[in-house]
Formats: C-alpha cells, structure tokens, sequence
C-alpha cells in the first residue's frame, strides 16, 4: 500500500506569509506588520477628526467634509484649517520622525535604550535652540540650523566617546545618558541667564508643545522630514546588515563606521528638526520601535512599522493632552508621564531578559 507524497511546507514565522503577483515576482509579507501600520493609520485618522471637532468651539462632524473640501463656512473654517488641522498634521508628521529616529538608534546601538532622547541628542538639539531663542532673536530659520547643529555636535561628542576600535552599543548609551546629563545642566545654567520672560517662554517651549503650530511651521518642516525620512529608507538596508553585528556585516563588505555614521546623521537630523519648531517631546523615539517590533513579532526594526506607532502615538497624546484632561497642558509632558512608566517597564523586561 503507498501513501500519496505529501507536500513540503516552509515555516516563514508567525504572522509571515509568501505572496506571488504572478510570473517570478514574489516575496514574503509579515500580515502583522501590515495590520499594524492599517490599525495606526485608523487610529491617526480618528485621532484627528476628533482633535479637530472638539474644543472651546465645537465642529460638528457634519461641516468636517465641506470644510475639508474648500467650502467657505467663515468662523468654523478657520478654527479648523487654521488653527486645528495644523497641530493635527503636525503630531502625525513629528510623531513619525521620531518613531524613525528611535528605530534608527535602536538598530544602531543594538539597545532598547538606544533612543534619541535618553542617550542626549534631543538636549543637545534643545541647547542649539535656546541659545537661538535666548540670545539670538529666536527665527525659526536660526533655531532650525541651531537645533541641528547642537544635535549634530551632542551625537559627534557621543560617538567620539563611544569609540573603541569600534562603537559598542551599549557603551554608546552609556555615554550617550552621562553627555545628557550634562547638557541638561547646560541648558538649565543657560536659561538662569536669560531674562524672565525669555526664559519663561523657552522652558515653556522646552516642554515640547504644539499648541501654536501653524502653517508656516508645518510647511516647510513636513517637506524638510520627508526628504531625511526617504534617506533613512535608503539607508535601512545597510541599517539591517548592522543589525548582525559589526563581524558579520564586514564579511558581506559593508563599511561599518561609514555606514554608522551616515544612519546617525539621518537619526539627529529627524530628531533636531522637530525639536527645532516644538521643543524635545520625550519617549516617543523610545517607545514607538520596541511596540513596533512586540506586535510585528518581528526580530529587526521596521522604519515603516516605527513612523507608523510614532504617529498614532503622539496624536493621541497631543489629544489626551488637549481634551482629557482639566486644563490644557504640553504634549511633552504627556509623553513623560506615560513614557516614565514605559520605560521603568522596558528596563525591567530588559533586566529579567538578560537575568541581570
């Protein structure tokens, strides 16, 4: 008696699946990944249309569409085109460079921890911007090159620390934490000398706030993101060989310290840039790749997945911070209080983890 052969089936993981779109094209999807991003996108669009209907003058849904579509509805268009769409398209923008950057560093340094704003690049781009705000008239071109430039030089300072015959990840954000620290104490001395009313706005603006973004911040910064975000796509297959470590990625001829040093420029130039127009808004580089790989159940860092919970994330923060509670308050300080257990969180899985 014979048994029929059995077909041999391939394993590609959970929630991985091969597709084929005809002839020799085909490839294998992660559906989690892809429901992921669906389910972000969801979640940012209900996040805005409920940001934009609500407030001290509500929007009913109804006018939403006309409005949208160019119809002239005289007060309520401008409370929603130009006060309230803005800081929506703002939060969904910034919210995905900063997934991004955190996706970057997190890959860069092989380290949960490895975030723009715990290893000291988001300080350093705030030192550039007080320096601009406080002492040199505060123009948005002058804070944006400030802020680049301080971020520039905090990630130089780091990574010049850091090396050894190499970059270890976590001597990395070892040293990126202790330069942190330190630039934070610079940036507390250097508003100690401003004026009271300078100083005020700008420890206001060092919050991370987007209740004033407008247009003419939105604009040109969401144009500025989307050409560093494209170089950091082009960049995430030299970010995937770094991932291996820096032995397996030089036996498959990848120029380690070159490519390092190009995805960290990439990483403090997204950072930089949106802490130039609202100030450090804190966790979301932290906390938007890690969720991002804990639901793609994937092992690598995915830039799309990242940007994608770094959007939902912070347009639901900049919401809470608008509407839930009793007063209005900055988005960053949401973020802290929710991103202060999350990381308390994350290093205690990251210590039972490794058994420390």
């Amino acid at each position: 008696m014979t048994t029929a052969p059995q077909k041999h089936r391939v394993d590609f993981g959970a929630g991985r699946k091969p597709i084929r779109l005809g002839g020799h094209v085909s490839g294998i999807v992660n559906t989690r990944a892809v429901l992921l991003i669906l389910a972000s996108a969801i979640g940012c669009i209900l996040a805005t249309i409920a940001a934009i209907m609500l407030g001290d003058y509500p929007v009913p849904i109804g006018q939403i569409i006309p409005i949208l579509s160019g119809t002239d509805l005289g007060f309520a268009t401008t409370v929603v085109l130009e006060w309230r769409l803005p800081r929506a398209v703002a939060a969904i923008v910034f919210g995905s460079a900063l997934g991004i950057s955190g996706a970057i560093f997190q890959s860069v340094t092989r380290n949960a921890l490895g975030s723009p704003d715990i290893i000291g690049f988001n300080a350093g781009a705030f030192t550039g911007a007080i320096i601009s705000i406080g002492f040199l008239g505060g123009s948005q071109a002058t804070t944006t090159l400030l802020a680049l430039a301080g971020g520039g030089a905090a990630a130089f300072l780091v990574y010049a620390l850091a090396f050894r015959r190499g970059v270890s990840g976590p001597r990395f954000v070892v040293i990126g934490i202790a330069v942190s620290m330190a630039l934070i104490a610079l940036n507390t001395l250097l508003v100690l000398r401003m004026e009271q009313q300078v100083a005020t706005a700008a420890m206001t603006w060092g919050q991370g706030d987007l209740e004033n973004i407008r247009w003419r911040e939105v604009a040109p910064m969401c144009a500025i993101l989307a050409v560093i975000s494209m170089l950091a796509g082009m960049l995430s297959s030299r970010m995937r060989q770094l991932e291996l470590g820096d032995e397996a990625a030089s036996a498959i001829a990848v120029r380690i310290e070159p490519a390092r040093l190009a995805l960290i420029a990439v990483g403090v130039a997204l950072t930089a840039t949106v802490t130039s127009v609202c100030g450090p808004i804190a966790f979301i580089a932290l906390a938007a790749p890690h969720l991002a790989r804990l639901v793609a159940g994937s092992a690598g860092t995915s830039l799309t997945s990242a940007a994608a919970v770094g959007a939902l994330l912070l347009s639901t923060c900049d919401f809470a911070a608008q509407h839930l509670l009793p007063v209005d308050i900055p988005v960053g300080v949401v973020t802290v209080v929710i991103g202060g257990g999350y990381l308390l969180w994350l290093i205690t899985w990251t210590l039972r983890r490794t058994r420390v």
